[in-house]
């Protein structure tokens, strides 16, 4: 048996000081085998840095995964090609002229030797009209699926009709489909009848939830009363880890448990 603890959205400094705190520390007392966060507001709420990719995965983190916000700090692109346990959404256009930083899926060891991999995509409804989901999915599965039957997928979508989708196409394929964007954590929770995928519409979000997604409450509301520009700034209070635990049967790579993560810093 593996067990995977999954993170919701990390946001910011609080967000990057929860997982300096509380990784560690549910790594231990949860017997955690692998840990996979979303990092892509990680960097001020938007974007990626290499200081703050490095810094995550020194704190326990084993790979990180991405979305709409994955270029949003320019300094951040590059680490992409550079660092390889930080994948962005594999459905990303490929170009001929402009190829598309980073990879969208991967395979790495556990301490005691189990492989897991990781594939991340992005949805497109109410977000960018990025290549199929499904499809490039399916392909990306193709790759990883002969090297290990532990295969989690991160989908980065607005819709739960979307990420249910999903989940449904790769039921009895991968272990996990586990949703990331929206910021709050659904309650629905839940492993397939028939394929043993487990499925969660949202994970949550890692960072200060005193706020409004994550953002300082009173810079938004000053937004919607006026529709005038506000910059947007992370809140500070109220810190929680938010995401999931899964156990997974090393050998089908059938989940047998999923359960909510909420903890306070």
């Amino acid at each position: 048996m593996v067990r995977i603890l999954f993170i919701g959205d990390i946001v910011g400094e609080p967000g990057r000081q929860a997982i300096a705190t509380l990784v560690p520390r549910l790594r231990e007392r949860e017997k955690i085998d692998f840990v996979i966060a979303n990092s892509e507001n990680a960097a001020g709420g938007v974007g990626v840095t290499p200081p703050i990719i490095k810094s995550l995965l020194e704190s326990k983190v084993d790979v990180l995964t991405s979305g709409n916000h994955a270029w949003d700090k320019k300094e951040g692109i590059l680490i992409y090609d550079q660092e390889p346990r930080l994948i962005r959404p594999a459905n990303y256009p490929k170009t001929v002229y402009y190829p598309v930083p980073g990879k969208g899926s991967l395979v790495l060891e556990t301490k005691s030797g189990v492989k897991v991999g990781v594939i991340n995509l992005m949805g497109r409804v109410f977000l960018d009209q990025l290549d199929c989901p499904f499809q490039v999915g399916d392909e990306e599965w193709k790759k990883i699926s002969s090297q290990t039957k532990v295969i989690i997928i991160d989908i980065h979508a607005e819709t739960t009709s979307e990420k249910k989708a999903l989940a449904f196409f790769f039921e009895g394929r991968v272990s996990a489909v586990l949703g990331t964007h929206t910021h709050v954590q659904t309650a629905d929770e839940q492993i397939l009848r028939v394929g043993g995928t487990a499925f969660i519409s949202d994970a949550g979000m890692t960072g200060p939830h005193d706020s409004v997604i994550g953002v300082d409450k009173e810079k938004v509301l000053r937004k919607f009363l006026t529709r005038m520009p506000a910059k947007y700034d992370v809140a500070k209070n109220d810190v929680r880890l938010q995401g999931v635990i899964i156990d997974i049967e090393e050998r089908t790579g059938k989940a047998t448990a999923i359960r909510r993560v909420n903890e306070s810093l």
